[in-house]
Parts: structure tokens; sequence; C-alpha cells
């Protein structure tokens, strides 16, 4: 186990590299360059200011060498202006004995994540705020989605083909077809608006940052746990149908086991084995569904931020929020694997 870790580690790094590399060629297309200069000084802008613009900024210098930047394997890049000395690693224009101490490194691997243009402030600094904001809210999607979840697919399949377990399927079917965007519009129209709807829940989900409530929490969750409410448990009921088949539960029929002892002592773990890496992969799918909720209630979260440096051009806050995306789905499909080995004892890790 321990050597097979190793190696997904390893694997795990070089995917992460790659898929960072791709988003930093495409955020550092010459096109949104032009527009960040333009941003950053004045739209009015010549195409020769615009280059120097770059240029002095040092977004001029070939992808390679900008990415080693940087992730903080290759030194930064210095220029002398008028001003002074200005550099990747250096505060502003300084003199040339203040940047000869200044570090020559200043990537990712440092710590170093940027400085965002949107927001003016660290990188990092943001993505600490926003990601503990989302990270409470998809703790609470997990605690409302993962036990209905299940409980729905257990009861669905423990009777194939009966009331319960075609009322069940429907309504999973139901809110498995219905996305993000559609049922939360409904219950802002439903349960919030002044004119027509019943304004059940008075609160903002912008206040849910500061000072949760049900009232101004409990629609974003519930949005978000609504689909995968559905998708989880159909996964559940078809596990559920399958086990309740097998050779062993009629065998413990034929013995006599009551219907409850089968179902919880023998059924049960085995049929978890498919929803529990159906549920681990659901965190990718949660870092993309919280960003048209968290846009959809203004809930200032990780989905949030990354709607707001795409619309501002923030390619600094864009590669920072990629690397937490990436890492956090090799994470997860990491320990899927691991837990998959746990629950099935077949499995075996040549």
């Amino acid at each position: 186990m321990g050597l097979f870790i190793l190696r997904r580690t390893g694997v795990m790094i070089l995917t992460a590299i790659c898929l960072t590399f791709i988003v930093f060629f495409l955020t550092n297309l010459y096109p949104n360059l032009e527009k960040l200069a333009k941003t950053e000084g004045n739209f009015r802008m010549s195409d020769e200011a615009v280059a120097s613009w770059l240029d002095k900024n040092g977004y001029l210098q070939p992808v390679a060498v900008k990415y080693g930047q940087w992730l903080g394997v290759l030194p930064g890049w210095r220029a002398e202006t008028e001003e002074g000395i200005t550099g990747r690693c250096i505060d502003g224009p300084v003199s040339a004995e203040a940047a000869a101490q200044a570090p020559r490194f200043c990537g990712v691997i440092q710590g170093d994540w940027g400085y965002s243009t949107r927001f003016k402030d660290g990188v990092w600094s943001i993505i600490k705020v926003r990601l503990a904001n989302t990270g409470y809210l998809m703790m609470w999607v997990l605690i409302v989605m993962v036990p209905t979840a299940l409980l729905i697919g257990v009861l669905a399949g423990m009777r194939e083909g009966s009331v319960t377990d075609r009322s069940l399927s429907t309504a999973s079917i139901l809110t498995t077809a219905t996305p993000e965007y559609v049922s939360g519009v409904i219950f802002i129209a439903v349960f919030t608006s002044a004119t027509v709807g019943l304004k059940w829940f008075k609160g903002t989900a912008t206040s849910a940052m500061t000072e949760p409530t049900f009232e101004n929490f409990f629609l974003p969750v519930i949005t978000i746990a609504l689909y995968g409410i559905g998708y989880i448990a159909r996964m559940t009921r078809a596990s559920m149908t399958e086990v309740m088949t097998a050779q062993y539960i009629r065998t413990a029929r034929l013995k006599g086991v009551s219907f409850p002892n089968i179902v919880l002592r023998h059924a049960l773990r085995n049929a978890l084995i498919a929803p529990f890496t159906v549920i681990m992969l659901q965190f990718p799918w949660l870092l993309s569904g919280v960003v048209i909720v968290e846009t959809l209630f203004n809930y200032k979260g990780f989905g949030w931020s990354l709607v707001e440096a795409a619309g501002n051009n923030d390619i600094e806050l864009l590669l920072g929020i990629s690397v937490i995306s990436v890492v956090i789905v090799l994470l997860t499909q990491l320990i899927s694997d691991i837990g998959y080995v746990y629950l099935n004892p077949r499995i075996r890790i040549n």
C-alpha cells in the first residue's frame, strides 16, 4: 500500500504540473495579456504602449520561462527603469542595493502565489478566505446529501419493483435532471421573492459568510445537495438491487435470517462499495457546482472568486484557483482508490 501511494503521489505531481501548465499557457495568451495591460493602464493604450507595459512587467518572456518563474524553479525577472529596479520578487521600484537583498526565487513553491489585480491583495490570502467559505458550504452539503441519498437508495433497492422503489427512483431522476441554476432560481422565486414568493427565508447568502443561519444558508445548501442526492441514490439503488439477488443473500434467507438483519449485516456493506467511489468523486463536481450556486446566491466563496477572476482577467488568481482545484481532484481520487481497497477485500494492489 505504501508503494502504491508513493507511485500515485508521483503521478499526481506530474499530472498537476501538466494541467497547471495548460492553464498557464491559456491564460497567458497575448489577447488576455493585452486586456490585462489595458485594464491596469488605460483602455485607450496604443499597441506600442501595451507592448511596452507587458515588457516592463515581464509578460513577454517565453511561456516556459514565465511558468518556471511562477512555479518558483527559475529566478524571477528583473528590469531597470528610471524609478529603479523592478522585478517579480521585488516590491516596487527599488535601488540596486535593495534589489541585491531581494530573493531570486519567488513562486508557488516558495509560498508566493502572486498578486490579484481584481481584489488588490495576495492570491493566497484571498484563496484562504474564499476556500474556507466554500469548505463550510460543502461540509453542510455533504451532511445533507450523503445520508439522505444512501437512505433513499437503500430503501429503493431493498425491494426492487415495489411502489417505494418506483416512487423514490422517479424522485431521484427528477432531481438529477434539474440543474442547479434551474432549481436555485425556482427556490429563490418561491421562497424568497417579496412579490409572489412565500418569504420563508429572509436572510441572504452573503450574510451567511459571517453569521450562517437556517434562513440565509439553507437554500444554497439544498440547491447543491438536491442534484447529488438523486445521483448517489440511483447508484446506491442499483448496487443494492444487485447485492440483494446474490447467492449469499438467498442462503441467508433460507437459513431464516430476518430481513432487517440481511440488509444491515450482509447486504449493506457490499452495496456501499460503488456509492463510496461515487461520493468521493462528488468533490470535483461540488467545485463546479458551487461556481453556479455561489454566483446565483452571491455567496463569496471559491466559485464566486473564480467567476470574478475570469470576468476581470485576473491571471494570477485564476492560476491559484486552478492549482487548488487540481490538488483537490487528485487527492479525492487517491482517497477513493484507497477506500475502495479497504471496502472490497477482493481487490489487491500488485
